[in-house]
């Protein structure tokens, strides 16, 4: 699979409050050639996206972060990086917390990492404007699954 999107260029800000699972996303991502700025927190996330100078092409983040949530971030961020393309994760199939109205990809966990890099090549060839808020979902975990979120499913 050539992954001509990743490079020291493409660089991917992962926000999750999970220790050993933001190493494991980010070691899967750095080995796939992408810069990774890791983040356990939202202060940490919002300082990326605050001081890094660069273009930050995509933020993968757990639904379920301490005192927000990944979509309240992405939205967010949004504001002062419009460019910014958004990938969703989370461990839980509860239907109530995974209803989600952003029409953004989502991963549920645990996935490989060929998964996860499709995932993040796919949504990184797809134009901002086409990730745009359109349905509700839920996630029906499969592992190692990655799909659009849409009323549809």
């Amino acid at each position: 699979m050539s992954l001509s999107l990743a490079g020291p260029q493409t660089t991917i800000l992962v926000a999750e409050d999970d220790r050993d699972v933001l190493k494991v996303v980010s070691v899967m991502l750095k080995r796939a050639g992408f810069t990774v700025l890791a983040a356990r927190s939202e202060a940490e996330a919002a300082g990326f996206v605050r001081d890094y100078r660069g273009t930050i092409h995509l933020f993968l983040a757990d639904v379920d972060i301490p005192g927000t949530t990944g979509p309240d971030l992405a939205n967010r961020f949004k504001e002062t990086r419009p460019e910014l393309r958004v990938i969703l994760m989370s461990g839980y199939a509860d239907e109530d917390l995974l209803t989600l109205a952003y029409g953004w990809r989502f991963l549920c966990k645990p996935f490989l990492p060929a998964t996860l890099i499709a995932a993040v090549t796919e949504v990184l060839q797809t134009a901002t404007s086409e990730q745009t808020a359109d349905g509700i979902e839920t996630c029906h975990a499969v592992a190692g699954s990655a799909r659009i979120l849409s009323q549809d499913s």
